[in-house]
């Protein structure tokens, strides 16, 4: 996904990669494709971490990509979630990272209290070459607003039934249209692969269904700026991760 950070001194895109890790599906082949696209295309490369977990095979995996995708670009460490850790933790933290891979900068910050926020925009003014602005200065996303729609919907399903059907889920917007009373109409599909994750969406009598709806509704509200009514369907597609044609079907194509 593209992100579009504007302020008086610069505009920044932001190339939001997937989650990487060894794939065992299409879909995950197609997510490591894309990590390495943007890898191989950018300026500069954050590697988001979160402070309170363990350094293990998963940052391991992560710091072998880098070595062999960005031995020429800048890699900025930006360590989030300090204001968890206690005081002596951090520093044998920073060491340890130092210790993995030559960053150009080490950022501890915390992203929910604005700590050392402004550190950081600072270094990527910095850093990053000079360019032309190619987006207007109050866009934030070039998605198109279905498919931000989706991830919208999707990221609440995933928020309240915690990591039950994780990346088992796809949502789809099959249609987005304004209404003459200025209401925005919204309907999307929820796929899961199994019936038993099925029910877990729905819930005892569509409870976890209409909770995932309010929310979602209320996302979407704030982002459209425009009152929303959102109708929600949940389908099995059973191995979709494994479906080429699916996956050409619901992926974003660059």
């Amino acid at each position: 996904m593209r992100g579009i950070y504007s302020d008086q001194h610069m505009q920044v895109v932001l190339l939001d990669t997937p989650g990487v890790h060894k794939p065992k599906y299409k879909l995950g082949e197609r997510m490591m494709k894309a990590v390495r696209q943007a890898l191989s295309g950018c300026d500069l490369v954050l590697y988001l971490v979160d402070a309170t977990e363990r350094f293990g095979a998963g940052e391991e995996y992560i710091i072998s990509l880098l070595r062999g995708s960005v031995l020429q670009t800048p890699v900025f460490l930006a360590l989030n979630k300090i204001d968890l850790l206690q005081k002596d933790e951090l520093l044998p933290l920073i060491a340890a990272y130092a210790d993995k891979y030559d960053f150009a900068e080490i950022i501890p910050l915390s992203a929910s209290k604005g700590e050392n926020k402004e550190r950081l925009l600072q270094l990527i003014y910095r850093y990053l070459p000079e360019g032309p602005s190619y987006y207007p200065a109050d866009m934030v996303s070039d998605l198109p607003e279905p498919m931000l729609a989706a991830e919208l919907i999707r990221e609440q399903a995933l928020r309240l039934t915690s990591q039950e059907v994780p990346h088992s889920l796809a949502v789809t917007v099959s249609a987005m249209e304004e209404r003459e009373s200025g209401l925005l109409y919204i309907a999307a599909n929820l796929y899961v692969e199994r019936s038993s994750q099925q029910a877990i969406i729905i819930g005892h009598k569509g409870a976890m269904l209409k909770k995932i709806g309010m929310a979602a509704r209320q996302e979407l509200e704030r982002i459209f700026g425009c009152r929303c009514y959102l109708e929600l369907k949940v389908r099995t597609k059973k191995d979709w991760r494994n479906n080429s044609g699916l996956l050409d079907q619901w992926l974003p194509q660059e």
